[in-house]
């Protein structure tokens, strides 16, 4: 009828105010690991054990992401965020309280556990919650998350500073229960969509849209295998190579993930006005680029480094959950998402594998580099031939 207009559904932007909050609190809880690499190793713990610290946090996000879209297929999403903020809590207090490297190991894998349940339940619902605008959705989603990879470096030194890195993980989990309240409570007042009332087969739906998520996997996990090694070693690298100080490479790491902040924004309004494939590519070449140039220079590549490899994952992401249908969406990211955690996962042990074999980190991370200019030219060719998916 003329003059009438669709009233917006209601509560949504609460729900997804909470949902960031979330998403700042679980990215805290998997990067806290990563500055701490280097403490352990100047704390006598050998690098591939203290490589695997920082590998068990993404092992665990990566083994419970298949059963939680199982979990999808029967439980309403924000169920399953709530239970997951509860675990997460208690995951972190069991890091807080670990006596020893192995217990923190087992922490690690706990708290990546729980961030694998949120990121399933999660990012479809966002996708979900805005569905005209997919890519801003799921960019201020991760920007979020970015936001606590930039604090994580600051806020795990600061708890050094006052006796014990223990501090942070303690905080976490107090947080992570207030923020579980404040996500119950915005869901009670919300008008949530039934996008995913028809996810009913999590194989069916992997298997009808296995074109998608193995596009997905390559470009998102492949890459992500690198990037997890350079900036889990990111600080050791520079003091072995470069010889620069731990407090001004911690600094220049913080920096890198600053400039993911925008990176994120940027990214996901990309996505939404742009073709995927080659915005996908063209990130990928330019990270390619930044990490060779990394070996030779330091900051401002960096900075730069930090800028491109950020946008990969919100056009990843929306690439994926735009293109999918309402009835597989859950269940084929959740193939997508747990096949592509595993494939990121070792790469931080794969770095201080190869640095006790004998190579340099220059010699590692300039290979990394070459291996992803390889992948870009691959997809390209698939793409350019039309057998890709081009998604939207």
């Amino acid at each position: 009828m003329t003059g009438e207009t669709t009233p917006k559904p209601a509560g949504r932007t609460g729900v997804f105010v909470s949902i960031c909050l979330f998403s700042f609190l679980v990215n805290f809880g998997r990067i806290a690991f990563a500055p701490l690499v280097d403490f352990f190793i100047e704390s006598g713990i050998s690098p591939a054990t203290a490589g695997l610290a920082a590998t068990a946090v993404w092992v665990g996000s990566a083994l419970p992401r298949l059963p939680t879209g199982y979990l999808l297929t029967f439980v309403r999403r924000h169920r399953v965020i709530s239970g997951m903020g509860i675990g997460l809590a208690a995951a972190a207090a069991f890091t807080a309280l670990s006596p020893g490297i192995w217990f923190t190991v087992t922490g690690a894998l706990l708290v990546g556990l729980a961030t694998g349940v949120f990121f399933i339940a999660a990012n479809p619902l966002v996708s979900e919650l805005y569905p005209d605008h997919v890519g801003i959705a799921v960019g201020l989603r991760g920007m979020s998350s970015q936001i606590a990879a930039v604090a994580a470096p600051f806020l795990v030194a600061l708890a050094i500073g006052y006796g014990s890195w223990r501090i942070a993980f303690g905080a976490l989990a107090v947080l992570v229960l207030a923020a579980t309240a404040v996500f119950a409570l915005a869901v009670r007042r919300a008008d949530l969509p039934d996008a995913g009332t028809e996810d009913r087969d999590l194989v069916a739906g992997i298997r009808a849209q296995w074109h998608l998520v193995v596009a997905g996997i390559v470009f998102v996990g492949l890459t992500g295998f690198v990037w997890q090694g350079v900036f889990n070693f990111y600080v050791t690298y520079l003091g072995a190579a470069k010889s620069i100080p731990s407090e001004t490479a911690t600094t220049l790491l913080t920096l890198t993930f600053a400039a993911g902040v925008p990176s994120f924004i940027v990214a996901g309004r990309l996505a939404d006005r742009f073709s995927y494939l080659p915005l996908l590519c063209s990130i990928l070449a330019g990270f390619a680029v930044c990490l060779f140039a990394f070996t030779l220079a330091v900051a401002a590549v960096s900075v730069v480094m930090g800028l491109v490899i950020h946008g990969l994952f919100p056009v990843g992401d929306a690439y994926l959950l735009e293109t999918l249908p309402d009835e597989h969406r859950a269940s084929a990211y959740s193939g997508f998402s747990a096949t592509m955690m595993l494939i990121q996962a070792p790469g931080s042990v794969a770095v201080g594998a190869l640095a006790q074999s004998g190579l340099t980190y220059t010699g590692v991370f300039q290979g990394y580099a070459v291996a992803v200019a390889a992948l870009v030219v691959g997809m390209a060719v698939l793409a350019r031939a039309g057998r890709l998916p081009t998604g939207g």
